[in-house]
This record gives C-alpha cells, structure tokens and sequence, in this order.
C-alpha cells in the first residue's frame, strides 16, 4: 500500500456515511471502514439489514440510518443528524444504485425510471446537502460510485450505463468548484464485481472481482484524495478506455464480438438441449 497522501481525511475528523450499505459492496465497505477507526454511518431502505451490519461491527462503530435516496428530505434529514449528533461527515461514499437490465428489442419504460430516480436522482439528493454541510469547514471528501458501463456503451446497459456516465460527468463538472472549497471529490469506476446485480449478466464478465478485492481497492483509492478516479481491475478499465477511443465501425463490431452479442439470435450459438 502507498503511504497516505496528505490532506486525506481520517475518523478524527467526524464519521464516514455510506449509502447502498445493506449488501454488497456497500456493506463491505462500511466494515472495512470500521476496521480502520471509522464510526460509519450507514444507509439503505432496510432498517433490519442495517441493524444486522451494525451486529457484525464493534459496538458503535455502526450508525444505521435507514433512507430511501430517492427521498430527498430523507437525505438532507440524515446529513443534518450527523452534523448535528455525530461530530459532522468528513467522508461520504454514495454507492446506493440499481442494475435493471434492458432489453433492447423489448424496452420497458419502468427500468429507466427507476435507474434515473436512484442512480443519477439519488446521488444528488445526497451531494447536495453534503456539500452544504462540508462548505463551512472547506474540508471534507466525497466519492461517487459510477462504473465501466459508464465510459461507453454495452449491451443491456442503455439505462443502467446512461446513469453511470451522467455520474461520471457530474462528478467532472462538480470538481471544478469543490476543489475551490477544499471538498476533494473522487469518482469509483468498478468493473465487474460478484454480486448479486451481476449473476445474471447474459454475456463473459471478464477480470471478475470478489467483493473483498474491490473495497480494498476502494479503501487504497479513498487513501488518495489527489487520484480524482478510482477504477479497478487495471488492466480491465484500461482496455475499455482505449475501446471508447476506437471510431464506431470498429467499436461495435468488437464489443458485440467479445460479449457474444455478434452471436446472438443465431440458433448455432444456443445451449444445445442435453436431455
């Protein structure tokens, strides 16, 4: 591990808030944190799953502040009780989002909607207050999870990629005047990782990563405020940056080629029935 950058924030400094903390990587995270001497502030709709989180940390160590991040009074609620009761937020990682797949010959209107109220509606309801509150203090340090799917586009992703790229782009315009605050911003590009959100994926999910491996690479990266993204698998996220820089006659071909989408439909590449 590289030594911490200067100017990162630490658990003296008030509590960490992690949204979309009640499974996966959220919950991880939120564990992790704890192990490192943060008092963690959790969010998700179920209070139930949170008090089990709370369970599997150190007495304390856990906050469960249950909330719908579609609700924005509710967020502005909870970053007003942590100011007020906990010592204020130094760190907060907005990771709440929904992966609804779509069917591009089939379209249903409801996955858009609900990906744009939770992934892009949800993660303003949380930066705004926060920001708000960290202002005062011209410090604090916020991350934004977004995703690969968000650097170009791939098969089921139309709804799900739009809002993780219109996270990326907040994240980018947003800098510009948090940096002048003394807020640092940091955007969380995972690729594939085994989660429940994944395991039905119809296509090769390259550099799979368990869940353990990418909050280590969350942690690292939260460790360097000055490294604005924090992406992971490496080797993943680089052969997807070079792929969007590709002109469109050949990024089609290769991507509908590597997920198997060139195949699809062709009664040669189905399963064959084993009975």
């Amino acid at each position: 591990m590289r030594s911490k950058a200067s100017g990162a924030v630490a658990p003296q400094d008030g509590v960490a808030w992690v949204t979309g903390a009640s499974s996966g990587i959220g919950a991880a995270l939120a564990l992790e944190l704890q192990r490192h001497g943060w008092t963690v502030a959790v969010t998700a709709r179920s209070a139930d799953a949170l008090q089990e989180l709370a369970g599997l940390a150190l007495p304390g160590a856990i906050l469960p502040m249950p909330g719908d991040v579609t609700d924005a009074e509710r967020m502005a609620e909870i970053v007003a009780e942590l100011e007020e009761r906990h010592g204020g937020i130094a760190m907060a990682v907005l990771n709440a989002g929904v992966y609804l797949p779509v069917d591009g010959t089939d379209p249903d209107l409801s996955a858009f909607h609900t990906s744009f109220d939770v992934n892009l509606k949800g993660t303003a309801n949380a930066l705004v207050p926060l920001v708000k509150a960290m202002k005062p203090r011209k410090r604090g340090q916020i991350a934004i999870v977004a995703s690969v799917a968000g650097y170009s586009g791939l098969p089921t992703s139309a709804a799900y990629g739009a809002t993780k790229a219109g996270l990326i782009n907040l994240a980018e315009a947003m800098k510009f005047d948090l940096d002048r605050l003394g807020i640092c911003l940091q955007v969380i590009s995972p690729g594939f990782v085994d989660t429940p959100a994944t395991k039905d994926n119809p296509f090769p999910m390259p550099h799979l990563m368990s869940v353990d491996a990418a909050v280590a690479e969350v942690v690292e990266g939260l460790e360097h405020p000055a490294d604005f993204e924090i992406s992971f698998p490496k080797r993943f996220t680089r052969q997807l940056k070079l792929l969007r820089m590709l002109p469109y006659r050949l990024y089609f071909p290769l991507v509908a080629r590597a997920t198997g989408w060139s195949r699809k439909g062709d009664p040669a590449a189905e399963p064959k029935d084993k009975a």
